[in-house]
């Protein structure tokens, strides 16, 4: 019997569809470019088949869209598809909060910090969007309940690519005081605390 505790080995469809999930995330693809198989195939010295697997889990994501006679696109981004991930993101992130927080151990505060001050000391937008979706997966990710942390991976994801798609001004390195106070809610044992300041973060994005 495999040892459950062995990370899953990575196919080339994971590389393929990490690669394209990246570009989209940054806007190096953009809303409505079609993904064209051949391309992709050869760029990763791959057949068609890992790459229409990689297409596959890119609609699951929505991060894509298969239509008929015009192939697979990058999906489009709009106002109310992010209304909903954010609500989404408000409704989900709260519950593994709340199922996380009993629970945290030192090394699981431990992780949260490290993302924390990565995030607060990053000197550029992409470097900050990826420690700060750090932070926000490392403060839920103990409730283990691996069905609902993969949604809210995927709402992440989605969250980072209209950042990205909607940052106008120039980067500046700055200090999460919500971070922060999440953090020292969760420390003192106060997860009433915690959600209350997630909440208030999360909306803020709205």
């Amino acid at each position: 019997m495999a040892n459950s505790d062995t990370p899953p080995t990575e196919t080339l469809s994971d590389r393929i569809a990490n690669a394209l999930t990246e570009q989209i995330v940054r806007g190096d693809l953009a809303p409505g470019e079609k993904l064209r198989q051949d391309h992709i195939a050869q760029a990763h010295n791959a057949s068609h088949v890992p790459v229409r697997e990689a297409f596959l889990r890119l609609v699951a994501k929505g991060l894509a869209t298969n239509e008929p006679r015009r192939g697979v696109r990058v999906a489009p981004l709009s106002r109310d598809d992010m209304r909903e991930v954010l609500d989404m993101r408000l409704a989900l992130e709260v519950l593994a909060l709340r199922h996380a927080a009993p629970v945290m151990a030192p090394a699981d505060f431990a992780r949260v910090d490290a993302a924390r001050i990565s995030c607060d000391t990053a000197d550029n937008r992409l470097d900050w969007e990826i420690h700060n979706r750090g932070f926000h997966y490392a403060l839920v990710s103990p409730c283990a309940m691996p069905r609902l942390l993969a949604e809210i991976g995927t709402l992440q994801l989605l969250s980072a690519r209209h950042f990205h798609a909607t940052w106008r001004a120039d980067w500046e390195s700055r200090t999460d005081i919500d971070h922060r106070n999440i953090l020292s809610a969760l420390l003192r044992k106060d997860t009433e605390a915690a959600v209350a300041i997630l909440i208030r973060h999360l909306q803020r994005l709205r």
